[in-house]
């Protein structure tokens, strides 16, 4: 279990999305550790808490693994790779104001990556279209967040029409199969006092209530860091493209960004920070998940909140593609992708990411 998500939290990039795809792959097609419905529901309640959906992933699928310990060694051995090689970034940065050109290798990764979702949309798409309702439901939600729509709303608003219309066509409701809900509060005063209190304290509030991508993490650190005159807007900027480019969680961001503020224990303290709230997350909601699908209501729920997860992993798809597919490079790396992907059905995901990013690098010499 540790080698495959110290592997992922290597190689997984492109965004949750991709590192979901990966993860689908490893876990579920190769390892077959869980079955693809669980797998669904995982992804589906995942995308309901704050924090970074693919690193609470590794966490749900640590823990059904190998219990609580499982969660701990799945979320830490995948956010690792990505807090180590952020954190050497940032040191080259400070010590040199800029950072090394990776952009003939990112040129490849990202059409590779392209295929790669595509690949789980369908193996999950497949199995979250239980019914033509089902798929109504998902097409609304495509159609909405192809607007602009925040993807939680989407979801949470998806679950609600789907145990309405279901709950109304079989006649059943009753309050006692719904089951509660639980919000987390934690207390500043059983934190512990480390010698960058402050950093931490501003990530882990920053952990506590993040939803979405990277620009949203840009909204929130822009508005913790750059308003208080802790960091410059450009130097902000410079730490989203890293958490961006590099492999693993955009999250990572927070150790670029506390190595910035307060050297090594400022990374330390940024990184626990904003990575602590999404293990306390995955720790509370991980027993419910299998009570919610034994729940006829929260069934209901949980097959729309997938259908509309798998939905939004569509219109994320979507938007990569218009960004990525700017030229005849990212096109024919896509392709081959493709290629390999649908073609060479045991070929492993890992490859696919190396080789696109070696074949972006070559095409970037011509």
């Amino acid at each position: 279990m540790t080698t495959v998500f110290f592997k992922l939290g290597c190689f997984a990039f492109g965004g949750p999305a991709a590192h979901i795809a990966m993860m689908e792959e490893e876990v579920v097609h190769k390892r077959k550790w869980m079955d693809r419905q669980y797998f669904l529901d995982l992804i589906g309640a995942t995308n309901l808490i704050p924090g970074p959906n693919s690193t609470e992933m590794t966490m749900h699928c640590g823990h059904e693994r190998a219990g609580i310990a499982g969660l701990f060694v799945a979320g830490i051995c995948f956010v690792f790779p990505a807090v180590i090689i952020t954190g050497v970034l940032a040191w080259f940065y400070t010590s040199y104001g800029q950072l090394p050109e990776v952009s003939p290798f990112i040129l490849g990764i990202k059409p590779a990556v392209l295929a790669i979702i595509a690949s789980a949309i369908l193996k999950l798409g497949k199995k979250a279209l239980k019914s033509w309702e089902i798929g109504i439901i998902g097409a609304l939600v495509l159609i909405i967040s192809l607007l602009g729509v925040n993807e939680v709303m989407a979801l949470l608003s998806a679950g609600v029409l789907g145990v309405i219309y279901f709950c109304s066509k079989s006649k059943f409701i009753t309050t006692k199969s719904i089951a509660p809900f639980f919000l987390l509060n934690i207390s500043s005063a059983s934190l512990i006092k480390l010698s960058s209190f402050k950093v931490f304290w501003t990530f882990l509030k920053v952990g506590a209530i993040l939803y979405g991508s990277g620009y949203v993490l840009f909204a929130y650190l822009d508005a913790e860091l750059v308003t208080k005159g802790w960091l410059t807007r450009p130097e902000l900027i410079d730490a989203i493209a890293v958490g961006q480019f590099t492999p693993g969680p955009v999250l990572s961001t927070a150790t670029f960004i506390g190595y910035q503020l307060g050297g090594f224990w400022g990374a330390l303290a940024a990184t626990i920070g904003i990575f602590l709230p999404s293990f306390l997350f995955v720790l509370l909601l991980n027993p419910l998940i299998p009570k919610m699908r034994k729940s006829k209501v929260l069934s209901y729920f949980l097959d729309s909140v997938n259908i509309a997860a798998v939905a939004i992993m569509l219109s994320v798809l979507y938007a990569m593609s218009v960004d990525t597919l700017v030229g005849w490079r990212s096109v024919l790396i896509a392709l081959i992708s493709c290629v390999l992907i649908f073609g060479l059905k045991k070929i492993n995901v890992m490859y696919i990411v190396l080789g696109g990013a070696v074949l972006g690098y070559l095409l970037h010499l011509i």
